[in-house]
């Protein structure tokens, strides 16, 4: 048996330090405990997210529990979902983390939008996807990075960034994607770049 330590911070993670989360393997079979603050980046140091295979929570406060969301989202996600994922609980322990998640959009397609940003010194731009949105169902309430560049262009702003990529997505192909439309500088957030404004 094997425990891995994710995290062992109280009430918040810190910037070095994630909250409570431990990995406990044994024979092949991967235990997830206590999912608290920011241990989610640090399994998947470890692990994949489909290669859990079961996860305990103590109690529900969300320094214990809060990146099973994120856990849940990469596995429900994926392009092959893995099967359901058992998870033990006190009763009420997860409800408002099993919440968060609401059938709502981030930014979705909007003449709004030109007209929000209209001379902007930077636009900041959600962009999902790179070319279109695949799924009919999503498309209504997601961005991709080719109408990011074409609002960016309508607004007449100075400097694109764009944000909120699907994870895997290769960060030059939305650029490329976002420079079709857009001439002006573009770039992709990522931690720590600082742009003065």
């Amino acid at each position: 048996m094997r425990l891995t330590v994710l995290g062992g911070c109280g009430a918040w993670p810190t910037a070095t330090q994630a909250c409570s989360g431990y990995l406990v393997e044994y024979a092949g079979f991967r235990l997830l405990v206590d999912p608290g603050y920011a241990t989610f980046p640090r399994l998947l140091l470890h692990t994949t997210a489909d290669a859990v295979d079961a996860v305990l929570v103590s109690h529900g406060h969300p320094d214990h529990c809060a990146d099973l969301n994120p856990l849940l989202r990469a596995r429900g996600l994926s392009d092959s979902p893995p099967p359901a994922l058992p998870v033990f609980a006190p009763h009420g322990a997860v409800d408002a983390v099993l919440a968060l998640d609401k059938p709502t959009g981030d930014t979705g397609p909007s003449d709004d939008i030109p007209r929000l940003a209209e001379g902007a010194d930077l636009f900041l731009s959600e962009a999902t996807y790179v070319h279109r949105v695949p799924s009919a169902t999503d498309a209504p309430y997601l961005l991709t990075a080719r109408l990011a560049g074409r609002y960016a262009r309508q607004a007449g702003i100075a400097r694109l960034l764009l944000t909120h990529l699907w994870p895997g997505t290769d960060p030059s192909e939305a650029v490329k994607a976002a420079a079709e439309a857009f001439v002006r500088p573009v770039g992709v957030a990522t931690a720590d770049l600082v742009i003065g404004l």
